[in-house]
């Protein structure tokens, strides 16, 4: 019988997902000298190389993919017997892996991590950050237990949760706030700023401008919100941002956002999780404390938003940064 461990199968599929021995080291909160001897011990008692060693980067072997598909099967198998036991007691405790996309996590997560340290002082919050359509591999392949993404995403295995709407609002330079809202036909004219390609943000403001993602538009796409808000106070172009992001990104930017007429633009954020989660009632359980923390935010928005002036249609009371 071939003797290795779960420890170093765990290794070796976040040596495979990283292809880097540091950063592979660093998710394993280990050092890289014990990760590498733990990774050579498996070829050892395997009898075969599983990586090709380059300069700059690692990869897979033709036998190192075909067992990582494998291990990710056994050790999926293993964190779902790990979640029954869990399911089992009265309260969620342990590891919690939660996947959260860019545009929600800066602005909902300082208010969601404290108040599940409330509910839940014995669970174990880890957070992975990044695009829907990844956030929906690691899903699938058993290493996220949750994800807080905007909805709908389709996936035939996964469960779907709308826990909040909120609705979309337009940047544009500070010089533009006595200006009504732009209508449709006019935003086209404008230089529209996006996030890059990979967010569902994104998607969204082309679909309530009418245009088609992947044709050639004279804007520039940014990586965050953030950046884009501060190429907005630069004047050079108009930019979307939700709701929950008003407070934290036009604060240092000469920049003023208005709200559409209706029917106004808007998202809805719900949590995602395997359907064959064990954990599926702590799950729902976690969902309303998601849907608490938006509801407290958006209070405390509500107030700073009355402390600047309303976000109205007309232009006349946006606010505006100096």
């Amino acid at each position: 019988m071939t003797n290795f461990t779960f420890k170093q199968l765990r290794y070796f599929e976040a040596l495979a997902q990283h292809g880097h021995f540091g950063r592979a080291a660093e998710s394993c909160a280990i050092s890289q000298p014990a990760l590498s001897m733990q990774i050579k011990e498996l070829e050892e008692t395997l009898g075969i190389p599983l990586f090709e060693r380059g300069t700059r980067r690692i990869r897979l072997t033709d036998f190192g993919e075909a067992f990582a598909e494998r291990v990710r099967d056994l050790l999926r198998a293993a964190d779902e017997l790990g979640d029954m036991a869990r399911a089992a007691r009265d309260r969620l405790t342990g590891r919690l892996r939660l996947g959260v996309i860019p545009t929600i996590a800066p602005y909902l997560l300082p208010t969601l991590l404290g108040n599940l340290a409330r509910s839940y002082p014995e669970l174990d919050v880890h957070v992975r950050e990044t695009v829907t359509p990844r956030l929906i591999d690691e899903l699938a392949e058993g290493r996220l237990d949750a994800a807080i993404v905007a909805l709908p995403v389709s996936e035939p295995s996964l469960a779907e949760l709308a826990l909040f709407s909120e609705a979309l609002v337009l940047v544009r330079p500070g010089t533009d706030a006595a200006k009504p809202a732009p209508n449709r036909n006019e935003l086209r004219d404008m230089r529209l700023l996006l996030l890059e390609e990979g967010h569902c943000f994104r998607d969204q403001a082309l679909s309530f401008c009418k245009l088609q993602s992947g044709l050639p538009r004279d804007g520039l796409d940014g990586t965050s919100l953030a950046t884009l808000v501060q190429m907005v106070g630069a004047g050079i172009g108009v930019t979307f941002i939700p709701e929950m992001a008003i407070a934290v990104e036009v604060r240092s930017a000469p920049v003023s956002v208005v709200r559409f007429p209706a029917p106004e633009p808007a998202r809805t954020v719900g949590m995602v999780w395997r359907k064959t989660s064990p954990l599926t009632r702590q799950l729902l359980d976690i969902a309303n404390v998601v849907q608490q923390s938006a509801e407290r935010l958006h209070a405390e928005r509500s107030e700073t938003t009355r402390s600047f002036g309303q976000l109205d249609p007309s232009g006349d009371r946006s606010q505006a940064r100096p």
